[in-house]
This record gives structure tokens, C-alpha cells and sequence, in this order.
């Protein structure tokens, strides 16, 4: 399955109370909860977007009092003070700036924690020691999602907009979107949007119109 490019400008408070445990992340909250166990002080959480790894990093960051940092954003030299949080580790645009902090970080006997929609094996950073760096950390995919967690999350995201679906409305979208959650976020927002606009109840129709326009963007 593609990933999906939409952009995604709501922010996310990333409370516990809000994460969906399940089976598919099982094996992460487990990782997060062993830090002494990390290989070299470090884990990388892999899986495709939406998939609860932004989420999982952020909690593990408050309750270890980890610095946060956005891969996106990682430039010069940072020495961490204390654990540390790289998300989106494969987006860094300058490699020497993760490879100093790791470096930093493992001085100072400081874990680091590390999201990803690749694995470490699969990240194309053509700096050789940050590559056996990053391919020597543990890494734990989070898996495709269960029909369980879907329902959950559908359940959970309506819920924070208020949104009212009836049964057949809500069948149809367990149906029709690929089984990803940033689809199921991205349909929730788009339909709540769609419902204000128009003033209207959220129908089979509006959702068919949501399903396509999701459809001709990707």
C-alpha cells in the first residue's frame, strides 16, 4: 500500500488515554518499557504512518523526560542532557547531526529513542558509521492494524469531533478505507469538515464523496 502524502496540520495532545492499545503494538509497549534492554542504549519503532509510533514516542518521552526532537529538523551539533526522542529518524536532512547525537548520547549513557516509517535497514543515509549505528540499534515493527483496533480508533476519533455516525455509515467506512489509520484520521477530519460546511448529517452519500476524494488524491 502507498503512503499516504495528505498533509496532516491538526496537532495531537498524544494523551495516554487516547492511544489504542492492541496486539499490533504490543511488542513495542513492551521494547518502551525495557530501556536497559535497548541495544547500544537505542530502539527504533518502525511502521507506516499513523500507525501509533508518534504516539508511543511522545509517552515514552514524558515519562522518561526525554528531549524531543523532529528529524525533519535535526541540524548542527545538539549535545542531549539527558534521553532523547528522534522522530521521524529517517528524514533528517543532515545525517552528521543524528550520528553526533547518537555518539553524544551514548557518552553520556543517555537512551535514545527513535521513530521511522522504514526500518533501520531501510533508511538511505550514505554516512557509514551512522548506517551501522542505526542498523546495530533494536528495532520493533509496529504491525498492521486488527479490525478490533480499527473499529477502536474510528470509535475514538468520531468521539473527539462529537461526530454522530450511524450504523450503516460507520460499516461503510470499515469497509472502503485501506486498513491504515492515518486514512481513518483523514476521513474523520475530512467528514467532519464536510458536515460543517454543508450543515448537513453525515450520510452514505457524504461518505462516498469522502471515500472518492481520498481515492483521487492518493
Amino acid at each position: 500500500m502507498k503512503q499516504l502524502s495528505l498533509p496532516f496540520v491538526e496537532e495531537q495532545d498524544f494523551a495516554p488515554e487516547d492511544f489504542c492499545p492492541a496486539p499490533s503494538n504490543a511488542q513495542a509497549r513492551e521494547w518502551l518499557a525495557r530501556p536497559d534492554a535497548w541495544s547500544n542504549g537505542r530502539l527504533v519503532l518502525w511502521g507506516e504512518a499513523g500507525c501509533g509510533k508518534t504516539h508511543l514516542l511522545h509517552l515514552w518521552a514524558k515519562a522518561n523526560g526525554a528531549t524531543i526532537v523532529e528529524g525533519a529538523r535535526l541540524q548542527g551539533l545538539i549535545r542531549p542532557t539527558g534521553p532523547v526522542a528522534v522522530d521521524d529518524a529517517e528524514l533528517v536532512p543532515e545525517p552528521r547531526a543524528l550520528l553526533h547525537l547518537l555518539n553524544a548520547a551514548a557518552e553520556a549513557g543517555f537512551p535514545v529513542l527513535m521513530a521511522s516509517r522504514l526500518p533501520p535497514m531501510r533508511m538511505s543515509y550514505k554516512l557509514a558509521d551512522l548506517t551501522s549505528r542505526l542498523r546495530a540499534a533494536q528495532s520493533v515493527e509496529i504491525m498492521p492494524p486488527e479490525d478490533e483496533l480499527l473499529e477502536m480508533l474510528l470509535s475514538r476519533l468520531c468521539a473527539a469531533r462529537q461526530l454522530q455516525l450511524s450504523v450503516p455509515v460507520r460499516n461503510l467506512l470499515l469497509l472502503y478505507l485501506p486498513r491504515a489509520p492515518a486514512y481513518y484520521r483523514e476521513a474523520v477530519a475530512r467528514l467532519d469538515r464536510a458536515a460543517l460546511d454543508k450543515g448537513a448529517r453525515i450520510t452514505r452519500v457524504l461518505v462516498m464523496e469522502i471515500l472518492e476524494g481520498l481515492a483521487e488524491d492518493e
